[in-house]
């Protein structure tokens, strides 16, 4: 019988599904399972399904983990992997290169010890790397990482009390744009939606799914809809209650859930749309604050045209002024006179 289930496995906390003839599997099992770096031992990360033929492309869960297996992890955690970061350290200082050591990760098997550092460009490691293979006599992979991937490593908790949702689940890290946070409708102040690596936070990014497919329900802005007591144009949205908000033909803004619209049409000609200042002038709820009167065209946003030049006025007849009564400024950069 063969079996699938989703392993977190390696430093790096990756999670992949794996396939197994092992009987017995349960969540949080600790397992060794072959990947493409070896054998490494991971955490079942989810439930156990039943498969009826083996998937070609997916690794495989070897056995279950013994005491055995507990003390020489527990060795390689407490002993090996901290001894090898504070020589690599050294090595760092002592070659004075440019580069920030994050973690460190001894392979199960002892073939091979892999570095993960933080650098702003290109290091030159090779004579580092001889140091360690000379000092460990195994394979030495150095690795560089970004910001996202040193949270992924060292954080722990997010601001929602969860775990990091990199260190749990999630299979890859991929790019998180401002406008996923505009679709959620969240504050877009960077401090309160960025997570530790001072990115935007991935449940931005596995959240906005859900959201696209609320939103595609929902009409535009600017949709006239029917229900079964009024028409209106559709002016907002509430993607998670499903809600609108509807500017009726006789002025007045109403909510109504997208389950009470029975007609969708299109867009009204500008011309035919109700003027929201008669609900102004009703004192009615939704009216707008009130503004200091300014001129039509900054109304519509547009600068206000300059005032055409004067001409110069033509000097007037009469008797010259008296001394000292006007300074005439310097025009060649001399100093004037009284």
């Amino acid at each position: 019988m063969k079996y699938l289930a989703a392993v977190r496995y390696g430093l790096m906390a990756t999670s992949e599904n794996f396939q197994s003839n092992v009987e017995g599997l349960t969540p949080e099992m600790l397992v060794f399972v072959h990947t493409i770096r070896g054998v490494e031992s991971g955490v079942i990360a989810g439930p156990i399904t039943s498969l009826d033929r083996e998937v070609k492309g997916l690794g495989e869960i070897l056995r279950i983990a013994t005491e055995v297996d507990l003390n020489i992890l527990r060795h390689i955690r407490e002993v090996k992997e901290p001894e090898e970061a504070s020589h690599c350290e050294e090595r760092i200082r002592e070659r004075n290169l440019q580069m920030k050591l994050v973690g460190v990760e001894h392979m199960f098997s002892g073939d091979k010890i892999i570095f993960y550092f933080l650098a702003d460009g290109r290091v030159d490691f090779r004579e580092l790397v001889k140091d360690l293979a000379r000092r460990y006599r195994t394979r030495i992979e150095m690795r560089q990482i970004g910001v996202r991937d040193e949270a992924r490593l060292l954080a722990d908790y997010e601001h929602c009390g969860r775990e990091l949702c990199c260190r749990t689940f999630l299979h890859s890290l991929e790019p998180v744009t401002m406008r996923m946070a505009k679709m959620q409708k969240t504050t877009l102040d960077p401090s309160k939606i960025s997570g530790h690596c001072g990115r935007l936070m991935c449940c931005l990014r596995f959240e906005d799914a859900v959201y696209s497919d609320l939103r595609g329900e929902l009409p535009d802005r600017g949709t006239i809809v029917a229900t079964a007591t009024f028409e209106g144009e559709v002016m907002g949205h509430d993607v998670l209650r499903q809600n609108l908000q509807v500017l009726r033909n006789d002025g007045n803004m109403e909510t109504i859930h997208l389950s009470e619209v029975v007609e969708r049409r299109g867009r009204r000609p500008r011309s035919e749309r109700p003027e929201r200042s008669e609900r102004h002038e009703r004192g009615e709820r939704h009216e707008r604050r009130e503004r200091p009167e300014r001129s039509e065209r900054s109304e519509r946003g547009e600068k206000p045209a300059a005032p055409p030049a004067k001409p110069p006025a033509e000097p007037a007849a009469g008797p010259a002024p008296a001394e000292g009564s006007q300074k005439e400024k310097p025009t060649d950069g001399s100093a004037g006179t009284s």
